[in-house]
């Protein structure tokens, strides 16, 4: 019976507050997981909207191949006035 007792206060007095201190710091860890999880959500929609041009970049790369076509046309103009 001795014994019984010894190992409730043990229980009581050691792993009981260390369960509690350890589900303390999960918790907290937990939390601040998701405050960085919230974070991440808002500045990633955030980026979306400045990908928005990003489609436009194709039709400016084809205007400047075709801008790049006719100036090596005129410089070839030029070249033959000469």
């Amino acid at each position: 019976m001795v014994l019984w007792w010894i190992a409730n206060a043990v229980g009581l007095v050691v792993v009981i507050p260390l369960v509690v201190f350890l589900a303390d710091r999960l918790i907290r860890e937990a939390i601040a997981i998701r405050q960085y999880a919230d974070e991440i959500l808002v500045h990633g929609v955030g980026i979306t909207g400045n990908l928005d041009p990003v489609p436009a970049l194709n039709e400016t790369a084809a205007l400047s191949e075709q801008v790049k076509a006719d100036a090596v046309a005129y410089v070839t103009a030029l070249r033959r006035m000469v």
